[in-house]
């Protein structure tokens, strides 16, 4: 059974539930817009959206920026298509990867990258052209040790990145997200990542809810992140392995996801105050990995 493509109508989470029409003299009910208040406050801020992905061939990825071309390279898995890279960039690149590269490079000018990829993209004068990276089955990640992350529809392409990076820094097994309200492969994500995009499985699962449920089978003790929670603890789950799951920007988990959870725990913010209340979710990511690898 597929999961539903969206949700179900339900009453504005912002509106009030107190006010009344008011009411004119000689007149009966007239209607008016309700008066707006504050927002609640979001499990996670939302970042301003990223920039559109270059075009690329159908079936290939631009990934740009010395790290993520450089792990590329070196990613056997990879099918390379082209690497266009400027004098300066081929120098830098070759610090951090000895040549012979897998294939030939073709030197070009700063401009006609940008003219490729965008004026507003930092590549830092390199842009490899390559096929996106086939997700493994979840079984194959399974074998892998470190605690999971599942992302609950999280779509910025620039927090999975860097949510990648906090997992390749800290262990992590791999990264699920979702088939449907997540993005694809970019030179975004790849650049945010740093190059773990090479190294840290990226899987995208049909239905979040049965994925969570699988863990569960195989061992993993599932905890959502959310504000709410009670304070997450490393050592009280030194003896598990957890599946981390973290909730969309602005929204946090949808509720089968967070009822299919074992528990949910939250981060406590000894700095709250102000306004402050949330952290970014990749933030809240590295917090959580690190919190999980205390032992005590």
């Amino acid at each position: 059974m597929k999961p539903p493509h969206g949700r179900p109508p339900g009453p504005n989470r912002f509106a009030r539930s107190d006010q009344r029409p008011a009411q004119g003299p000689g007149q009966g009910a007239a209607s008016r817009p309700p008066q707006s208040r504050p927002p609640q406050s979001p499990a996670f801020q939302a970042q301003p959206r990223a920039p559109r992905p270059p075009e690329a061939p159908r079936g290939a990825v631009w990934l740009y920026g010395q790290h993520a071309v450089a792990a590329a390279l070196a990613n056997p898995a990879r099918r390379l298509r082209r690497l266009l890279l400027t004098e300066e960039a081929e120098a830098a690149l070759s610090g951090r990867l000895r040549q012979p590269w897998p294939l030939a490079a073709e030197r070009t000018e700063r401009g006609r990258i940008d003219h490729l990829l965008g004026r507003d993209v930092v590549h830092q004068g390199v842009a490899l052209l390559a096929d996106p990276l086939a997700p493994p089955p979840l079984a194959q990640v399974l074998e892998r040790p470190g605690p999971l992350i599942v992302l609950d529809q999280v779509s910025d392409p620039r927090n999975v990145g860097a949510i990648l990076r906090c997992a390749a820094a800290f262990g992590a097994a791999g990264v699920v997200t979702q088939e449907r309200n997540a993005p694809e492969e970019t030179g975004a994500l790849a650049k945010a990542a740093s190059g773990a995009l090479e190294t840290v499985p990226l899987l995208r699962a049909v239905n979040i809810a049965r994925t969570l449920i699988a863990l569960k089978a195989a061992g993993c003790w599932v905890v959502g992140l959310d504000a709410g929670g009670a304070a997450l603890s490393g050592p009280a789950l030194a003896e598990r392995r957890v599946a981390l799951v973290l909730g969309a920007e602005g929204e946090g988990l949808r509720r089968l996801t967070r009822d299919t959870c074992d528990e949910v725990s939250g981060i406590a913010l000894r700095g709250a105050g102000g306004g402050l209340d949330s952290l970014n979710v990749a933030a809240a990511a590295a917090v959580a990995l690190y919190e999980l690898g205390r032992r005590a």
